[in-house]
């Protein structure tokens, strides 16, 4: 009977030490998982904040509607005074030069804009248009009198690149289509002026 009774005391104890021993490993799976997912969100947000690397940015742009042609102090535009009425940039491919006013307006809502002039190979405007046609809130259109053949604008930032394949491409329309410096996120990239 003793017997019996010391091997019943024996099985609870082993069963009570596999129960905290499973019950701890789960609390430090929980801990260990919790404290990655908070390290990861950190690590996004951190990129997120940082500039892409070899950008411009610019502060305090004024955002007025206005009449007439607007000097803007970068080419292309990324912000300013502007026309009332936007350039529509759902993913919308222009083969003509556009006007700044209506441009910067797209910015305005979000949009990042794409621009090449005659230094930019046939190979990348065509895989750049592959890429905006396929991008809400991005419009693309060359833009003969910018120094570098292909050129990225966003709201208050701007990218220079030499071609489409520069892996900052990607690393900019991911930050700024609808980004954080948007001053006016989810307005409309349609209805407004269809042509150049």
């Amino acid at each position: 009977m003793e017997e019996q009774r010391k091997a019943e005391r024996a099985r609870e104890r082993r069963s009570r030490i596999l129960m905290i021993s499973v019950s701890t490993a789960i609390v430090l799976a929980v801990v260990a998982g919790g404290a990655w997912l908070i390290n990861d969100a950190n690590e996004k947000e951190a990129a997120q904040a940082a500039p892409v690397s070899g950008e411009k940015t610019w502060k305090d742009l004024t955002q007025n509607h206005v009449e007439g042609t607007v000097k803007y102090p970068m080419i292309p535009p990324v912000g300013g005074d502007h026309n009332g009425v936007w350039q529509n940039c759902d993913a919308q491919v222009y083969t003509q030069q556009l006007q700044n006013e209506n441009a910067v307006h797209s910015l305005e809502h979000g949009a990042v804009w794409v621009t090449y002039n005659t230094k930019a190979a046939e190979a990348d405007v065509k895989s750049l248009t592959e890429k905006v046609k396929k991008t809400p809130y991005t419009l693309m259109s060359p833009y003969d009198s910018q120094s570098s053949p292909i050129t990225l604008s966003a709201w208050g930032h701007q990218l220079n690149v030499d071609t489409a394949s520069d892996a900052r491409v990607n690393e900019f329309l991911d930050k700024y289509v609808q980004g954080a410096q948007t001053p006016e996120p989810g307005a409309a990239c349609t209805g407004g002026k269809a042509t150049a």
